[in-house]
């Protein structure tokens, strides 16, 4: 018996830009809607549920909403992303059936998706114990409304999902209708149910059809002559009198090569001449695809079934296949073979976009940044992530926080701020004792040594960044620096907050 499985996200628009990974995170909660432009009228095509309890819903237009919730919190319609996102949900429902299809989004930014599970819930520990896992799967992807219906046809796993599946019950979320049971259970549902066009069930309630057991009493011939072959061919499709199939999505071919070697290898120049090789076997499809390799995994199988792996990135997109083997050529070291290597895959699980590039004959600027990359990246892979760090500036006026580490060479060249001169060391404010003078002091004591300036540049001011609030860094208050110099040439660079004494803050080299 066919058994197929539909999933209904009746909120995949705002649960998309609401995840955990997101800008608009804190919203979820919150009144919140999605607006979609037509002309000069803006219509909510989404809204939250707190939303819907402020009394906004969707197809309101946007002035109506802002009348009714005035602290309703908006963002644009992306119907081409919420597609992308349900079929990144359909590429990954695949662990539990090949078959997967997706219905697009609908009214109110909900989506769905359709799983033909025949032979596959076994696998699992039965229906009931799959419908479970993918049901906490998606919420854990960041859906908050999951209704799952199950039944042996789709228009039945459909009416299911969407009129059976409700909060109550022992499984909430989910409704699992047995081999057979479309007719007994679908009965009672309303005419809605049977994914019919909304003029035919406005038709419909006009003559007094309101659930499907009104429309199992009818004779099919006066029901057809009436509104068309459409009602007849969903009510057949959800009581499995008429075959409905869907054609599944085209499984996503992975990045991977293989080989096979007729005899087992164990020399290292045999393992590096089998990489270069499935580098170069993957460069023609990155080409095609306009695409570069970020992360590889190099999947060794020993002659006693054992695997050895071996993970390279890299810090710009690239298919250069002599650079990639390079990469692997740090992480053989070591490499224990054992009675030989009989098979090796290469699986890129990290590809991004890489266009054209055209280098010159001889070497320039650019080719330069390569070589600085691809050292950056064979640092790394012998010496292990986390352990080649640079510096990187921060979007930050504030000397504490405009420096961080990077731990991967730059996409491209770093852009540093212009400011006023900074010292290339730092120091956590060391107080001085000031002996003379005022703006900055002539004469003070730091360090058990009495400075006295000659020359003095500033103040520099700088204020706190308000617009982070509470997560601002230092300072809290206006911060004035000078920077002084001895009559030795040595330099200093001294500060001082309202209200607070001097210190020292950095050295000038």
């Amino acid at each position: 018996m066919r058994r197929v499985l539909y999933v209904w996200l009746p909120r995949l628009a705002t649960d998309r830009m609401t995840r955990p990974d997101t800008p608009d995170a804190d919203r979820r909660d919150h009144p919140f809607a999605l607006v979609t432009e037509t002309g000069n009228t803006a219509t909510l095509s989404a809204v939250t549920r707190a939303a819907e309890v402020a009394g906004v819903f969707a197809g309101m237009p946007l002035a109506d909403a802002r009348a009714v919730c005035p602290a309703l919190v908006t963002r644009p319609a992306d119907p081409d992303a919420d597609l992308a996102a349900l079929g990144a949900l359909a590429d990954r429902a695949t662990r539990y059936t090949p078959w997967t299809a997706i219905e697009p989004p609908g009214p109110g930014g909900e989506g769905g998706l359709w799983l033909d599970i025949t032979g596959c819930a076994h696998l699992f520990g039965g229906e009931a114990a799959l419908a479970r896992d993918l049901r906490e799967r998606m919420r854990a992807a960041g859906f908050s409304t999951v209704r799952v219906g199950l039944a042996d046809t789709r228009g039945a796993a459909w009416a299911a999902a969407r009129f059976l599946a409700g909060a109550g019950g022992e499984t909430p979320g989910l409704a699992l209708l047995p081999d057979g049971a479309q007719r007994q259970l679908l009965a009672n549902l309303p005419v809605e149910a049977l994914r019919l066009p909304p003029d035919t069930v406005d038709t419909l309630h006009r003559l007094g059809l309101r659930r499907i057991a009104d429309l199992l009493a009818l004779p099919r011939a006066p029901l057809a002559a009436r509104l068309g072959p459409v009602v007849a061919r969903r009510l057949d499709q959800a009581l499995g009198r008429e075959p409905e199939p869907f054609t599944p999505r085209a499984p996503a071919v992975p990045w991977r090569k293989t080989i096979t070697f007729p005899e087992p290898i164990g020399r290292t120049e045999d393992v590096e001449r089998a990489i270069e090789t499935l580098c170069r076997a993957l460069r023609p499809r990155l080409e095609q695809a306009d695409r570069g390799a970020r992360r590889l995994l190099l999947e060794m199988a020993r002659v006693d079934g054992s695997i050895l792996r071996r993970v390279v990135g890299t810090s710009r997109p690239t298919r250069d296949p002599e650079a990639l083997a390079r990469l692997f050529q740090e992480t053989l070291d070591g490499l224990d073979v054992g009675f030989g290597i009989e098979s090796m895959a290469l699986t890129l699980t990290v590809v991004e976009p890489l266009g054209a590039e055209q280098h010159g004959f001889v070497r320039g600027p650019g080719q330069t940044a390569d070589a600085t990359v691809l050292l950056f990246d064979r640092l790394r892979a012998r010496l292990g992530p986390g352990r080649v760090i640079r510096p990187a500036p921060r979007q930050s006026h504030v000397p504490e926080a405009a420096v961080t580490t990077a731990d991967r060479a730059p996409a491209a060249a770093d852009t540093w701020p212009a400011t006023a001169p900074r010292p290339s060391r730092l120091l956590a404010p060391e107080p001085v004792e000031v002996l003379g003078g005022n703006l900055p002091p002539v004469r003070f004591r730091w360090r058990r040594r009495v400075w006295t300036v000659v020359r003095a540049e500033g103040p520099e001011r700088i204020a706190p960044e308000w617009w982070h609030g509470a997560e601002a860094p230092a300072p809290n208050r206006a911060r004035d620096y000078w920077r002084v110099e001895d009559a030795a040439g040595h330099r200093l660079w001294l500060a001082r907050e309202a209200g607070a004494g001097w210190t020292v803050r950095g050295v000038f080299a």
